[in-house]
């Protein structure tokens, strides 16, 4: 199987609708205008996934201060979404794409090495996207616990 490569930053962030945890259809395109932070996580529920999840959810209104959107997109189907969300008390939008779409078109479907064992998966990947649809920068193979913060400082200037 091919990886695919990861997007870089200056390319148009490919445009995408996917259901939420709820089952209503979001497009990227509904942000446009604004800052959007997409980021692709492997799985609900699991330690790092979850500990990601809840430092962009600790720093929710620090995002939404700054104009900027947060998404999380897995593979995993909407029911797994709205519990893990409720589960968090995720404020932000976490969407579904099992058909792996939006994960190959922004290139985070890779090839894993996990003890010694090759498989295909998500790579923990940070894109932020700015006011025109491009992509301002990309964060591949983020840390689950700095990312958020990562994000952030970059997002106010502190880069």
């Amino acid at each position: 199987m091919e990886t695919n490569k990861l997007l870089e930053a200056g390319a148009n962030a490919p445009g995408f609708t996917l259901p939420d945890g709820s089952g209503k259809p979001v497009s990227l395109a509904d942000f446009a205008g604004k800052k959007v932070v997409l980021y692709f996580y492997p799985r609900d529920n699991t330690p790092g996934c979850t500990r990601q999840a809840c430092a962009f959810a600790g720093a929710f209104e620090e995002f939404q201060q700054i104009g900027a959107v947060v998404i999380g997109i897995s593979k995993d189907s909407t029911a797994s979404h709205k519990k893990f969300a409720e589960k968090y008390g995720l404020p932000f939008l976490l969407l579904s794409d099992p058909e792996l779409a939006v994960i190959q078109a922004y290139g985070v479907w890779q090839e894993k090495k996990l003890y010694g064992k090759v498989s295909m998966g998500v790579v923990r990947s940070t894109f932020i996207i700015g006011e025109n649809g491009v992509i301002e920068k990309v964060m591949p193979k983020v840390k689950p616990d700095t990312n958020a913060a990562e994000v952030l400082a970059y997002l106010k200037g502190d880069k």
